[in-house]
């Protein structure tokens, strides 16, 4: 870079030397002047959305798998009419007058004794619910088939939704779309995504003595290293960098390659011209570049010092130190996450490896099983939890961080164990916020806001019960609980140990959802329409994964009955709502906002407090503090009331 003797006499244009922000001043700053803004987006086909940015939430337009369906070939069952099954005393079951492959509809129920022939993949009639192994049956004559084993309810079976759950968040704005990405939405039907374009960066470099690599170098000139070193960094982050060359400190002709520049592209980044010099003149030309100009111009930084931040008509010009070390410091410390932010991309981290696991993994003895797991921070260090096992489930694979093996003489991997975490992508996030416990659609409402202001969250669906021991071994920051206690007649406060405590949350309705016009539901109270639908056979239920509040409330409105269709157990309550509105169940539990949203007829059943179970030893961590910040804000509050739900008095 040029450089002069200074003056005794200040020039007007370096008055902004005089002044040296702080950092986060500089940053608050530059931001400040930048957003709120839009990010760009363009719709693009899957194949040509790799690598982007979701530029919205996208939510799943069906349910998958889309029907119960079969994990292996046999016969589609009654698992009590083989309870007793065996060697000895096979069950005896006639066969039904078809058989099921992959694409073919069921036309016959199976009724008690009788069992219908299927194919893996092939969809569960209607009355089954267990699927017993081919190689466990004997063909008899009369169309009838022994069954030497017994079978569980839903064994072999994979219900429809239980993947992905029609009306549920898929993936988040924000998201990059990778292979595993790309699956998820291939799955649900989806062939365009809306993502964030990538932003155009003009990249170049200013100083008499710069000469390009391939060149050869002159007395006094240096090779520039800034212009690749910057265009590659910009690539890296999601960016599409134009290095348009380096130039000479001559003051009209760089002005008139920086308006080109600046019109033709999203973002301006030069290198060099920056300092007091009086040859130094990539600054003095920014502020004619448009309003409001320079918003820094000298951090407090070392190395980076004569950093100059600008906003120009709208678009960001950065100017950055000549020396590369300087350059590439401030580059990433200060530019990348304005960059990422305006490309609609979350920030970039570095992933780790080790982790312990929290729960017993069990495995099948002679097989080497490889399970992948997400990773969540606690005080003894990362915590890897698995995401599920499932080789159809495709939102396991794209929720993961990565996968642990686990050796094929090992039945199981004892919690506690310290495991090795091979990663999916080099550069893994651990989440700012870590929410484990029951699901709801209010949730997201909160968690969306997160997202927007840049902060991850990692958001796993065990249960109030599963969330409430997470919490006590301090793996995660939040556990959400509904959970009602008989003897003190209120919610969640009883259920609190040492170490947490209780944040108030929301009020939601809990409630029976049917299909309008189902006689055995219209105009009844809720004790009228859980008599009548246990009062007839056929009425199928759905039910709700154990460990979730929701679940013990439907097993204190049963008592000892269990209906058709109580082992299925979706893990949310869109779910439910989408196996009663496609005719898979005819009833179950949810909550207001959701069967509204479905179209669902709705019984009341209880009004439940849905609140949070807060880790006192995370209570100060910066992304805890943004999730109680949004909880209380008037916009939080408001698009909660909107979605049906309502605050505590």
């Amino acid at each position: 870079m040029a450089r002069s003797p200074v003056s005794s006499r200040q020039d007007p244009d370096q008055e902004q030397f005089l002044t040296v922000l702080s950092r986060d001043e500089a940053l608050a700053r530059f931001e400040a002047a930048l957003f709120p803004r839009a990010v760009p987006t363009e719709e693009r086909m899957l194949a040509d959305a790799l690598g982007l940015a979701l530029a919205d939430d996208v939510k799943a337009p069906i349910d998958v798998p889309p029907f119960d369906r079969s994990n292996v070939d046999g016969f589609a069952v009654r698992a009590a009419d083989i309870a007793t099954a065996s060697e000895a005393l096979p069950a005896r079951l006639l066969l039904n007058r078809e058989t099921i492959a992959c694409g073919v509809a069921p036309q016959l129920p199976v009724l008690a004794a009788t069992a219908t022939s299927i194919a893996t993949g092939g969809p569960v009639p209607r009355g089954a619910d267990a699927i017993i192994m081919v190689e466990h049956t004997q063909p008899t004559e009369d169309d009838a088939i022994e069954v030497r084993r017994g079978a569980s309810p839903g064994q072999f079976i994979s219900h429809a939704g239980s993947d992905i759950a029609r009306g549920e968040v898929l993936l988040r704005a924000g998201t990059v779309i990778g292979s595993r990405e790309i699956g998820m939405l291939a799955a649900c039907g989806i062939a365009l995504a809306t993502v964030a374009r990538k932003l155009r960066v003009a990249v170049l470099s200013t100083g008499d003595e710069l000469v390009q690599p391939g060149h050869l170098l002159r007395p006094a000139g240096i090779y520039d290293a800034n212009g690749a070193i910057v265009s590659a960094a910009v690539t890296e982050n999601g960016g599409e960098a134009t290095f348009l060359g380096a130039f000479a400190d001559d003051e009209a002709t760089l002005e008139a390659v920086m308006r080109e520049a600046l019109a033709t592209h999203d973002m301006l980044i030069l290198s060099g011209g920056t300092s007091k010099g009086a040859g130094d003149v990539s600054h003095r030309i920014v502020n004619r570049l448009g309003a409001p100009g320079i918003v820094a111009h000298g951090v407090a930084l070392k190395p980076g010092k004569p950093l100059c931040l600008a906003v120009c008509g709208g678009k960001p010009v950065v100017v950055l130190p000549g020396f590369p070390t300087s350059a590439m410091f401030t580059f990433h410390d200060m530019i990348v996450p304005v960059l990422r932010r305006m490309a609609g991309l979350p920030p970039r981290t570095e992933a780790q490896v080790a982790a312990s696991i929290p729960l017993r993994i069990p495995s099948e003895l002679g097989r080497t099983e490889f399970v992948m797991v997400s990773l969540v921070e606690a005080e003894q260090g990362l915590v890897a939890y698995p995401t599920g096992k499932g080789s159809g489930a495709i939102t396991s694979f794209a929720q993961a961080d990565g996968f642990i093996s686990i050796e094929a003489l090992a039945d199981n991997m004892p919690a506690g164990s310290e495991a090795a975490v091979t990663l999916f992508t080099p550069h893994v996030r651990v989440p700012d916020l870590v929410v484990i416990g029951s699901n709801c659609t209010g949730l997201d409402l909160v968690v969306g806001a997160l997202f927007r202001a840049g902060l991850t969250v990692r958001s796993i669906a065990v249960g109030s019960l599963g969330g409430l021991a997470a919490a006590k071994r301090g793996e995660c920051d939040i556990a959400p609980i509904h959970l009602f206690d008989a003897k003190t007649q209120s919610y969640n406060a009883p259920f609190l140990s040492a170490g947490l405590e209780l944040v108030e949350g929301w009020r939601r309705m809990q409630g029976i959802a049917y299909r309008p016009g189902d006689a055995r539901f219209e105009g009844s109270d809720a004790e009228e329409a859980l008599r009548a639908a246990l009062a007839d056979p056929d009425c199928m239920m759905v039910n709700r994964n154990q460990g979730s509040g929701t679940r013990i409330l439907i097993d204190r409105l049963l008592g000892p009955a269990r209906p058709d269709g109580y082992w299925n157990q979706p893990r949310s309550h869109n779910a439910v709502a989408a196996a009663v509105a496609q005719n898979r169940a005819d009833w179950g539990v949810t909550i207001a906002p959701v069967a509204r949203s479905a179209g669902l007829g709705f019984i009341p059943l209880t009004e439940e407090h849905y609140d949070f179970a807060l880790v006192s030893a995370r209570k100060e961590r910066p992304a805890v503090q943004a999730f109680l910040a949004a909880l209380a804000t008037p916009e939080i509050h408001a698009a909660l009331e909107r979605a049906g739900f309502s605050r505590p008095n």
